[in-house]
């Protein structure tokens, strides 16, 4: 087990979580104060600068430090309570959409949301009318736009199938894996990971290793490590690196394995795309885990207690010996558990506005219908009364 956390332990100008937060959240944990009231505390008056999450690229390093702080209190309490369940999204609605199979990303979200008190829906390409009926993923993301969803949770083979749904509907999107394009929370969980264990990300040596080419994870990965200041080298056979790569994500490429590995700090493995014709990219799965599987013997390569890190599904003997898998410098159980927390964060922030946010929507235009009423009521009183001092903003009540 990792109980030894690095958040507190670096340079206080390199802390992804910022000090005051973190005696903050311990006084008020010392005091048994209630959870939400927490999560408002530590949250503030702050909001994300987007209201989606497509792309790492969309987030700001701001953002990413809200999302982390955040997640502490989830990862730290909440999760391991006998009973997960707060009423902080008490009457909203999620939906997962999930075109694609998943397990982990799928499961950590449906539980996120359940126990958020959100009403959480499941919809797949197969129980959809997208399947049999011919609907355009357009016009499903309306449909469910009519329905008045606060967040839909979309996964995709096509590259862009998030963006493009964004665009048609008010309710934040969150990319849950788009192609080969993106994972954004992947990448935001796989940073939370390592800060949590290392304290921060700049400067650290970070190898991912295998099939980049087609990997979404690896394509939110090395924008988000890179966005941290982390020193990222990917290593791969060149078939599955994608053209341009160091240029276009500020990485190092290294065809040598046992080069590369040298004294990294997170050893970041990846599985071969099968699915995705990947084998036709390598000259047989057994020669590609000669070369780049992570083994014992690879990883004393590495710095004494280097990070093992993988998304999942593992391919064992082929990304991750049995061995290193089941060593204790295997974090790949603590990246699902970092996940399930880092969601609720994340749903907690899209979802729930601020008291500043709130204020906003008390002072929106109202209906015809209640103008009629009001402007009766202030006749009734003997007043006459311009519709624009309600439509301006400038009326008390909203009935």
């Amino acid at each position: 087990m990792h109980y030894l956390r690095g958040f507190f332990l670096v340079d206080i100008s390199h802390r992804l979580i910022d000090i005051s937060y973190r005696r903050m959240y311990e006084e008020l944990n010392a005091k048994n104060e209630e959870f939400e009231k927490i999560l408002i505390k530590l949250r503030g008056d702050e909001s994300l600068s987007t209201k989606n999450i497509i792309s790492v690229d969309d987030m700001t390093v701001d953002d990413i430090k809200l999302i982390f702080r955040i997640t502490m209190p989830f990862k730290e309490e909440f999760i391991h309570r006998p009973q997960k369940k707060i009423p902080i999204l008490k009457g909203k609605s999620i939906i997962n959409f999930f075109v694609e199979d998943s397990t982990r990303t799928k499961v950590s979200f449906e539980l996120a949301g359940k126990n958020l008190s959100a009403d959480t829906i499941n919809i797949s390409k197969s129980g959809s009318s997208m399947s049999k009926k011919g609907e355009t993923l357009n016009d499903t993301a309306r449909t469910l736009q009519s329905m008045q969803a606060d967040c839909i949770i979309l996964r995709h083979y096509a590259a862009g199938a998030s963006r493009l749904i964004s665009t048609q509907i008010t309710a934040p999107v969150i990319n849950a894996g788009d192609g080969w394009h993106e994972h954004p929370t992947q990448a935001l969980l796989d940073a939370y990971t390592i800060c949590d264990v290392l304290g921060t990300c700049i400067d650290k040596k970070i190898v991912i290793v295998g099939d980049i080419l087609h990997s979404r994870v690896a394509g939110s990965l090395m924008r988000i490590l890179t966005k941290l200041k982390a020193r990222v080298i990917i290593s791969g056979p060149p078939t599955m690196i994608p053209v341009h790569a160091e240029e276009v994500f500020g990485v190092e490429y290294d065809p040598d394995l046992d080069h590369a590995i040298r004294d990294a700090d997170v050893i970041y493995a990846l599985r071969i795309q099968l699915e995705r014709a990947a084998s036709a990219y390598i000259p047989t799965v057994r020669e590609y885990s000669k070369r780049y599987c992570i083994n014992m013997a690879r990883l004393r390569l590495a710095k004494k207690d280097a990070m093992v890190m993988h998304p999942g599904p593992i391919n064992r003997e082929v990304d991750l010996s049995t061995e290193v898998m089941e060593s204790r410098q295997s974090y790949v159980e603590e990246q699902v558990t970092n996940g399930y927390a880092l969601r609720m964060a994340l749903l907690y922030l899209l979802i729930q506005p601020t008291p500043e946010s709130v204020d906003k929507i008390t002072k929106i235009r109202p209906s015809r219908k209640v103008l009629d009423k009001l402007q009766k009521k202030e006749k009734d009183r003997g007043n006459v009364v311009s519709s624009q001092k309600y439509f301006d903003g400038s009326a008390e009540q909203v009935y």
